[in-house]
């Protein structure tokens, strides 16, 4: 159950039944299209009446439209409705450390377009004038200017999602930066950003499509940093201040390498990209310097993965240790949150089959019951491209979510 907040509430008004129950109806639609009235007003409860106004409504705003009439036993032929989607369109932003990609895409995650770019470092401004540029000539070519309802950037790092400020991301080398705003003022669209674990366990609520449905899971993102996005009841735990999730500063080796964050073994600096990458090199984690020269070089895991399949013995070991760290992680999620279910994203999918027998050990040897050290563990592999999907929910989501009553 959910406590009210006395000092933040919306009280009912007449117009509050309606807009709960439009709502409803409109992710029932988004659900089960195509789906009928008479279905709509038979999963409602409601009478057919009501449900006509409630739909009426939704066919004035554009938010749904009428499709083919279905084969009926008797009396009239009904006419199924469903989520418009196919002429509204959401630019996704995926923002790391080698590259930037931006996806276009309709409402229902149909991919239109799909491009990428060398990430400028310690330079905001210059990744948004690039951003802009990029943006226009995506939806130009599309045929999208005139439809699209937003662009979702998905950052690694700390933002403050209702300010659309980043506050520190450590990776590309920036402080605080009001990028919705800057980006927003350069393309005229209305930006939202979030940090990747976030948007990336959002995406699942929404478009995940097949994937395995739960309302109480962690997504956990392994990339140029570590982050977790926790979901509890279908919603996502945000914190006090809109901060949680940064599972990747937890220590899990006092003696371990220096972390961007000034802390010295965090599991960021011993399993994100950037650390199996330079345990390979044989590269200093702390040394800033080294962090340009990857950057430079466009080393990626997908060419240490690879040099591992080709029997690379360095790079297996690198990988491993990844694993092993991961275990450790993991460990703290199943005992800490006892999740329903872990997803994992990230390059380092690639080589499940190696890793998941080392991060499972270390699961079992901590978890504090049987069923714990169980959890379902579920990879998700970067080609599906889950920060993208991450960045167009961020868009998406809010126009089928519940409303805040109290």
């Amino acid at each position: 159950m959910r406590k009210i907040d006395t000092r933040n509430f919306r009280r009912a008004t007449r117009s509050t039944a309606r807009e709960v129950n439009r709502q409803i109806l409109l992710e029932l639609v988004r659900e089960h299209q195509p789906i009928s009235r008479a279905d709509l007003a038979r999963r409602m409860s409601l009478g057919r009446g009501t449900v006509t106004e409630l739909v009426n409504g939704l066919l004035a705003e554009g938010e749904i439209y009428e499709g083919a009439t279905a084969m009926a036993p008797r009396g009239r032929r009904p006419t199924l409705l469903h989520i418009r989607t196919r002429d509204r369109f959401v630019v996704g932003v995926d923002v790391r450390f080698s590259r930037t990609s931006l996806i276009l895409a309709d409402f229902a995650g149909r991919q239109l377009a799909l491009e990428s770019f060398e990430t400028p470092l310690n330079a905001p401004e210059l990744l948004v004038e690039a951003l802009q540029a990029r943006i226009r000539r995506l939806l130009e070519s599309g045929g999208a200017m005139e439809n699209c309802q937003g662009i979702g950037v998905v950052v690694p790092g700390v933002v403050d999602r209702k300010a659309g400020r980043v506050l520190a991301a450590p990776q590309l080398g920036w402080g605080e930066f009001e990028l919705a705003a800057t980006l927003g003022e350069a393309t005229g669209l209305p930006v939202a950003i979030e940090n990747a674990p976030m948007a990336c366990a959002l995406a699942h609520l929404w478009l995940g499509g097949d994937v395995i449905k739960t309302e109480n899971f962690v997504y956990v993102t392994v990339a140029d940093g570590v982050g977790v996005g926790v979901v509890a009841n279908g919603q996502l735990v945000r914190g006090h201040g809109s901060t949680a999730g940064e599972f990747g500063h937890i220590p899990s080796e006092p003696s371990g390498p220096v972390c961007r964050c000034g802390s010295r073994g965090c599991l960021e600096a011993c399993e994100a990209h950037l650390a199996t990458l330079a345990r390979y090199l044989g590269y200093d984690f702390s040394d800033r310097e080294n962090h340009r020269r990857l950057h430079d070089s466009q080393f990626t895991m997908p060419d240490l993965i690879a040099r591992f399949r080709s029997g690379d013995a360095r790079a297996r070991a690198a990988l491993e240790e990844t694993g092993r760290y991961l275990g450790i992680g993991l460990s703290i999620l199943v005992n800490g949150l006892n999740p329903g279910r872990i997803f994992v994203g990230g390059e380092i999918a690639a080589a499940w089959d190696l890793v998941e027998p080392l991060l499972r050990r270390e699961i079992a040897a901590r978890a504090l019951t049987r069923a714990a050290g169980a959890t379902p563990i579920t990879p998700e592999p970067a080609t599906e491209h889950p920060r993208l999907r991450g960045a167009m929910a961020l868009v998406v989501a809010p126009v089928f979510a519940a409303p805040q009553l109290a």
